[in-house]
């Protein structure tokens, strides 16, 4: 079975930084593109960052220069690097993947920004 998750979300100060980690389980999978989304409270899912299987990076305006999204094939893993985090930065972040021929969401992990 299929499984995505997240880890590494907490409370943070405004400038502060976090890692996010997305670990793929399952046995004899094939990873194609991932990403990260968040939902911040009030408002809908939004798109974060993605990543190709080859590497080819995507990100929202709002995140740009701050985020950085990379990933280790070898590991399974998605990470998405967030520095100088902004009060507005505060939402669940959702991993999500194309593994084989479907589309998968971990749980999510929570992210505060907040003095």
């Amino acid at each position: 079975q299929v499984q995505l998750v997240e880890s590494g979300g907490g409370l943070v100060q405004p400038g502060g930084s976090l890692r996010l980690s997305c670990a793929a389980s399952g046995s004899s999978i094939v990873i194609y593109g991932m990403g990260w989304y968040r939902q911040g409270p009030g408002k809908q899912r939004e798109l974060v960052a993605t990543i190709t299987s080859g590497g080819s990076t995507n990100y929202a305006d709002s995140v740009k220069g701050r985020f950085t999204i990379s990933r280790d094939n070898a590991k399974k893993t998605v990470y998405l690097q967030m520095n100088n985090l902004k009060p507005e930065d505060t939402a669940v972040y959702y991993c999500n993947s194309d593994i084989g021929a479907r589309n998968y969401w971990g749980q999510g992990t929570a992210v505060t920004v907040s003095s």
